[in-house]
This record gives structure tokens, C-alpha cells and sequence, in this order.
């Protein structure tokens, strides 16, 4: 009994010290704790993910500087070899967030950086389409943690009204990775026969020991979460957590199957599914088909890799200012279905000019209404997932099975010199998000106002937060 009691006053005391350091800070305290999360987080997780995407797309680049010819791909050949990665990566995620959640980000990120990376280093060896296929599968599998598992670990660090910038100056990765990638694959063409190498050998070489480089750097950089965060002082933990506590509505933070269930059976994910859908099937179509797209308006192969850093440029500013004005504004449809109109018109314009001038500017509206919406999804996922574990599985899920939508977008670019089927494909695509996003925005006022009805009608208030822990977005509290 008296073990008990000491342990009620202990608690309690603690509870109270919490909350005593956080009223000593001024609220305009948030936004300068808020930026120093951001310069010790951002940083390395925008690092990665960059690695990560131009790990997965060189294959385009390696195509225009050699491979194709090398490796025989005729046909579907290289189609096939793109696609491949994508169909290992999807179902990978989900298990790679739980597993997120079970062990310590600081040693788990890291390690698939690790085997991913020495996949990419190997796969400077390969030396026919089928060791291409192999090598692809093993690497859409290891490189599968690192997307959802990044966008899982920002969740515990930012409120949701914080997230959507976030997301997006980690996502702008993807963007700078095109750019750069394009960059890079023009400079390393030129190494063509060292060490008995093709150019396009390098690519994946130089790219992998790049990753694992940085990989086993940040084993001595990451911060787990703000509860260990060592650049955090106390008062500063005190507050990130009661930041988070207050944004979690009092939801369940614990491993449990049940919620894994919830996440699997929520309908509004589906949808949500779709949406992500209908922009990575042309943000990857831009990313593994534009160096080509490029060398078809009658540009040669050295300067198609230079021409198509523009249009990813374009999309990095766009991406981080659209993320920035999301979360002002507090909005995620209308961002989502603004950028969708914008690469609509892009595609419109390559799929009807025959002329190099205006085919080009039509690929960098694609490249300026793509990326930005898919960072503006993501945070629009983990704002609506209700619990700690379900918003893990809600990301992956979505990330997963929209990304999928790859296997698609290594198929449709297959009529040269105009591609109709490709951009036909694709503006069909963003009229599916276009649509899917009306819906999800009529399904989700409409959920609103049904919860705030039964608020009323039974007298629901903060109060009895804790009858509700276990129900995730379905609590009658959750907005």
C-alpha cells in the first residue's frame, strides 16, 4: 500500500513539474523550439531520402547513358526492370513501420540504408536483364522502410498543424535527387571505361557507396524521439511532449493488433490510397522517362541528362512553398487539387505540341503540379489517422499500395516520339485524383459534423477523453 502511494505522489509531482516548466515559456517560444527540431531533423532525414530516390530512379538515367545497348534491353526489357522494384517496395512497408515502432529509428533507418546500399553498390556488376530484374526486386525490398518510416518518425516530433512543411522539405528530396541525379549522370559519363566500367556502372556504384557512407554516419546522428532528444533542455522536452500529448487527443500510443485491424478496415484510407496514386504514377513516369522524354524532342543523350534538371528544380521550390502554405492556411484538398490542375495542363501541352519548345515547358508544369500535392497527402494521412500505431500503418498502407501505381508508370511510356499513351495514361490518373480528393473532403466535413452532433446530443466533452483512448479517428472527440 505505501509503495503504492509514494508511487501516486511521484507521478502526480512529475505531472506538475510538467506543467509548471511549460507555462514558463512564452508561446512564442514554439516556433523557435519548432526550429531547432527542424535544424537537428530535417537536415539528415532530407539527406536519406534523397539517396533513397536517386537509388531507385538512376535506372533511368543508367538507361540513356549506355545500358539499354550493354544489357540488350529490347522490348519491355527495361520496363520490366523499373517496374519490378515497385511491387517488393509496397508490400514491405507496412512491416517495415511496425517494425519502426518496435525498435529504435536510430538503429533501424540506418540499417536498411546499409543493405540497400550495398544492393546499389552491386549493381554495378550485373551483366544481363535478368541479374537487372534480381538485383532491382532485392532493392525495392531493403530501400521499402525508408519513405513511410521517415514521414512515421516526423509524426512524433510535430503536431499535425506543423507537418506539411515538414513533409514537404523532406519530399523536395525526391525533386533535388531528379535534378541532381541528371547532374550527376552527366559527370560520370565520362568515366566511362575506368576500371574496366561503363559509365552507367559507375552510376549505381558511385550512388550506393554514397548511401552507405552516409548510412553508417547516422548511427551517430539520429535522435530516437524528444523524450531522449539530447539537443533538447527540459524545459524544452516538457514542452514538445505536452505539445504532442494535447495533439493526440489522448489516443493510444501502445502496440496492440487491434489497431493495425482498424487501420486495414478504414475505408477513408482506400480512397486516400487513390489520391496517392494518381500522382506517383506520373511523379515517376517524370523521374524514370524524362532524361528519355527529353532525348526524343531531338535533343542528344548528354543533353537530355542536363535538360532535365529544370523541371525538378521548378518542382523543389514549388514542393516546400506549397507545404508552407498548407499548413498556414490549415487546407489539404484544395493544394492537393490545385497542383493536380497544374500538371493536367503540363500534360496537356506534351500530349498536343509537336514542338520542342513548347513540350518542354509542358514538362515542367508536370514536374511543378506533381510533387508538391504528394507531400500535402501524406500529411493529410497523418493528420486524419487517430492513434499512435494506426497513423504507422495508415502511411505505409498508403504509401505501399499507391505505390504501385510504379508498376504502372514503367509501362505507359511505349509509342515514341510523342508518347499519347503515356500522357494520356496519366492525365486520366490526375483526373482520378482530382475527383478522389472531392470526395474525401465531402466524406471528411461530413464525418465532422456527425461527431459534433453527438457531441452535443450526449454531452461529450475533453473531459472523458480517456473512454475513448482506444478508438482511434472513430473517437466522437477526434477532428
Amino acid at each position: 500500500m505505501n509503495l503504492s502511494v509514494k508511487g501516486s505522489i511521484d507521478a502526480n509531482s512529475l505531472i506538475l513539474e510538467e506543467k509548471q516548466i511549460v507555462e514558463e515559456l512564452d508561446p512564442a517560444e514554439r516556433g523557435r523550439i519548432l526550429r531547432k527540431i527542424d535544424w537537428h531533423l530535417l537536415p539528415f532525414v532530407t539527406l536519406f531520402y534523397l539517396l533513397a530516390f536517386l537509388d531507385r530512379v538512376n535506372v533511368g538515367n543508367a538507361k540513356v547513358a549506355g545500358m539499354s545497348t550493354d544489357l540488350n534491353l529490347t522490348g519491355f526489357k527495361y520496363n520490366i526492370a523499373a517496374a519490378v522494384f515497385f511491387i517488393p517496395y509496397s508490400f514491405a512497408e507496412v512491416p517495415s513501420n511496425i517494425a519502426l515502432k518496435l525498435f529504435r529509428p536510430s538503429r533501424w533507418i540506418p540499417t536498411i540504408m546499409i543493405v540497400w546500399g550495398l544492393v546499389m553498390t552491386l549493381m554495378c556488376l550485373v551483366n544481363s536483364f535478368q541479374s537487372l530484374v534480381i538485383a532491382r526486386v532485392c532493392l525495392g525490398l531493403t530501400e521499402a522502410g525508408l519513405f513511410p518510416g521517415v514521414n512515421y518518425y516526423i509524426c512524433h516530433w510535430y503536431p499535425r498543424s506543423e507537418r506539411s512543411k515538414r513533409i514537404a522539405i523532406f519530399f523536395s528530396a525526391a525533386t533535388i535527387a531528379g535534378a541532381f541525379g541528371g547532374l550527376l549522370a552527366y559527370g560520370i559519363e565520362f568515366m566511362e571505361g575506368i576500371g574496366g566500367l561503363h559509365g552507367w556502372q559507375w552510376i549505381f556504384c558511385l550512388e550506393g557507396l554514397a548511401t552507405i557512407a552516409v548510412a553508417c554516419l547516422s548511427f551517430y546522428f539520429i535522435q530516437d524521439y524528444p523524450e531522449t532528444a539530447t539537443f533538447l533542455t527540459e524545459p524544452e522536452r516538457a514542452y514538445v511532449l505536452n505539445m504532442m500529448k494535447q495533439d493526440a487527443d489522448n489516443l493510444a500510443t501502445h502496440y496492440n493488433i487491434q489497431f493495425v485491424l482498424q487501420a486495414m478496415k478504414d475505408y477513408k484510407l482506400y480512397i486516400q490510397v487513390l489520391i496517392y496514386m494518381g500522382f506517383v504514377v506520373p511523379g515517376y513516369a517524370i523521374a524514370l522517362f524524362s532524361p528519355t522524354i527529353i532525348n526524343e524532342l531531338g535533343y542528344s543523350s548528354t543533353n537530355a541528362q542536363l535538360l532535365s534538371v529544370p523541371p525538378f528544380v521548378a518542382g523543389c521550390f514549388a514542393t516546400i512553398m506549397v507545404g508552407i502554405y498548407s499548413d498556414k492556411h490549415g487546407l489539404r484538398g484544395p493544394y492537393i487539387i490545385g497542383g493536380a490542375s497544374v500538371s493536367l495542363a503540363g500534360y496537356i501541352l506534351l500530349y498536343s505540341s509537336s514542338r520542342p519548345g513548347p513540350s518542354y515547358v509542358g514538362a515542367c508544369l508536370a514536374a511543378i503540379g506533381t510533387f508538391p500535392p504528394v507531400a500535402v497527402i501524406i500529411a493529410w494521412v497523418a493528420s486524419n489517422a487517430g492513434g499512435d500505431l494506426k497513423r504507422g500503418v495508415a502511411l505505409a498502407m498508403v504509401i505501399g499500395l499507391g505505390g504501385l501505381g510504379g508498376v504502372c508508370s514503367s509501362f505507359i511510356y511505349i509509342d515514341p516520339p510523342r508518347y499519347h499513351i503515356g500522357h494520356g495514361t496519366i492525365m486520366g490518373f490526375l483526373s482520378l485524383a482530382i475527383s478522389m480528393t472531392l470526395l474525401a473532403m465531402w466524406d471528411f466535413n461530413r464525418l465532422n459534423k456527425k461527431k459534433e452532433a453527438q457531441c452535443q446530443a450526449e454531452g461529450i466533452t475533453e473531459d472523458r477523453s480517456d473512454e475513448f483512448t482506444n478508438m482511434g479517428d472513430a473517437s466522437p472527440l477526434f477532428r
